[in-house]
């Protein structure tokens, strides 16, 4: 329902009237915002100025996609179709048994500031995520997560103006996750420190840019709950930053109306770890090996990432290759571990031992022999080895439908210690995507029971752990304020693939009759119409794909360590 908050006429931070000379529409993301956390935080008077817009616009539960994660939900967000169509799915995208870290040139569908500059509209874009390498529009973009420490900005050179107007700019941390050297107040300062980089970016470029529509995001609101386990103080604080550089962009850039939304929401996860591919390997759906790449690992692409390097994809180092030939012959990690703990030496081996060894020296899923496996955790999805899409698939198209029916069956009747569901939903993946990226895709989708468990992909002889205590909700939020928007509207819900048509809508442009939601009652309907498809779209906006020859071997980046991929 429609939630109601104080209202403080004389503190209200919109204009009303049509006559501002500021920006005409400003999009806020807040990277896992949602309702009950903010409720905590109006408890607290941390966050005045979101407080102030929820009071005096249109405030409601928005719901995600599947899956609810940064890398494929915001391109939702800023195309409006599902990740079917868009085509990015996670932290990674897949070529055959390969993969490559999630880019822009992953993202097929027509943005936000694409189609407005279509309608001679132009924009400004700081630290959106998957917009790296940028398309070329009427405005500016500096990209965000999933993107390397310095990206590709457009146009080019305007990154160096940045940092040459307010000082030092960044995308990540200037730590490592795992860096014990730091305190809990220490990575909190750099938190802030980043936050306020966005605002200053994006106020540098409106001043330069004078951008009809500005869309600015900030990620750490996620990170905290991730990183330091939702600690109530430090959340406070890297949201009460958060609100402050709201304030000052309100402010200095006055936009005639504002729309502040999430990708995902943020709450406690009381269930458990459910490793869903040691479950698929005793079903027979799964076979393993002991030598090869192994699954993505998130911790050294973020790594390189933030030490300025582009990330394409992951290549095992010499030591992690010995380690693989190693474990042909029976020495795998978790046997050299228990002969070191004999010793008193494990942690200390552990310790030093370079990234990725430990990946390529224990079992892994032998994706080509196998009939279904988990990618990723972050896609909520089992993936069918199938003969035709795949380069080695060993099922065959009229074996398919079976393969997945048996599969929904057993993953259907998986249940917890405590004997209640693991999964509220599994399905098939058409009810959740369709479009010309469908194939990117899960055949299998598996949702789990409230939001209370986490999947992995992870190999170790067990079928649950423990789970990370903060992690996504399906529920993030949607607020809308100022000129032509109905406060008043009846919004109950509303839903990712409606803000990109409420958006456009808002400003008078048509949206495209490809996007999956439609005009929320918050502003006056209009009609979409159809434009070029993407891979029509013209040289005006048009950018080129990676060279993929000038991307080192070994880069894999450090974009986030966050436990996403193991």
């Amino acid at each position: 329902m429609t939630r109601m908050y104080r209202r403080d006429d004389a503190a209200s931070t919109t204009s009303t009237t049509t006559d501002s000379s500021g920006m005409e529409t400003l999009l806020i993301g807040i990277d896992a915002g949602c309702l009950p956390i903010f409720e905590q935080l109006f408890e607290a008077d941390c966050i005045p100025t979101i407080e102030r817009l929820c009071a005096d616009g249109a405030v409601a539960p928005l719901e995600s996609q599947i899956p609810p994660w940064t890398p494929s939900a915001w391109p939702s967000i800023y195309t409006g179709v599902n990740p079917g169509q868009h085509g990015a799915i996670g932290f990674v995208g897949y070529d055959g048994y390969d993969w490559h870290v999630t880019s822009n040139d992953d993202v097929e569908e027509h943005s936000l500031w694409t189609l407005l500059d279509r309608h001679d509209r132009s924009s400004v874009v700081v630290n959106a995520p998957v917009t790296h390498p940028p398309e070329e529009f009427d405005g500016a973009v500096i990209p965000g997560f999933l993107g390397p420490e310095s990206p590709t900005c457009h146009p080019e050179g305007v990154l160096e103006d940045v940092r040459d107007a307010i000082g030092e700019y960044r995308v990540y941390p200037n730590y490592s996750r795992d860096d014990d050297s730091l305190t809990t107040d220490e990575k909190v300062t750099e938190y802030r420190r980043l936050i306020r980089m966005r605002g200053e970016a994006f106020r540098y470029l409106v001043d330069a840019y004078d951008p009809d529509f500005g869309f600015v995001q900030f990620q750490k609101t996620d990170t905290v709950f991730h990183e330091l386990a939702g600690d109530e103080r430090t959340v406070e604080t890297v949201y009460e930053t958060t609100d402050e550089e709201i304030a000052t962009i309100i402010e200095g850039c006055d936009p005639d109306r504002i729309f502040l939304v999430s990708d995902h929401g943020m709450g406690r996860y009381d269930g458990y770890e459910f490793r869903i591919n040691e479950f698929l390997r005793d079903e027979g759906f799964l076979e393993t090996t002991t030598g090869g790449k192994g699954m993505p690992s998130w911790t050294p692409m973020r790594r390189r990432l933030r030490e300025g390097e582009e990330c394409d994809s992951w290549e095992p180092g010499a030591v992690a290759r010995a380690a693989s030939v190693a474990a042909r012959f029976g020495l795998t990690a978790s046997r050299v571990r228990a002969a070191l703990e004999r010793v008193g030496l494990a942690d200390v081996a552990i310790a030093h031992a370079p990234g990725g060894v430990s990946r390529t020296a224990n079992e892994q899923v032998d994706f080509a022999s196998s009939k279904a496996y988990v990618r990723a955790r972050t896609e909520l999805g089992v993936r069918i080895n199938l003969e035709g899409r795949e380069p080695e698939g060993v099922v065959p198209p009229d074996e398919y439908e079976k393969v997945r029916e048996d599969l929904i069956r057993s993953l259907q009747g998986v249940e917890t210690p405590e004997g209640e569901p693991v999964f509220e939903t599994v399905a098939p993946g058409e009810q959740y995507f369709h479009g010309d990226n469908a194939d990117r895709t899960v055949d299998v989708v598996t949702i789990p029971n409230g939001f209370e468990h986490a999947l992995t992909e992870r190999l170790d002889g067990n079928y649950f752990g423990s789970v990370e205590p903060w992690n996504h909700k399906l529920d993030g939020v949607f607020v809308a304020v100022g000129s032509d928007i109905d406060e008043d509207a009846g919004l109950e819900r509303a839903h990712l693939f409606d803000v990109a048509p409420t958006v456009l809508a808002a400003m008078g442009v048509p949206y495209s009759d490809r996007m999956d939601g439609g005009v929320l009652p918050v502003v006056d309907p209009i009609e979409p119409m159809t434009y070029p498809p993407y891979a029509e779209r013209g040289d005006h906006d048009a950018h080129e794909k990676h060279d993929d020859a000038d991307v080192d071997d070994e880069v894999t980046g450090r974009l986030a360590d966050l436990g996403y991929i193991d």
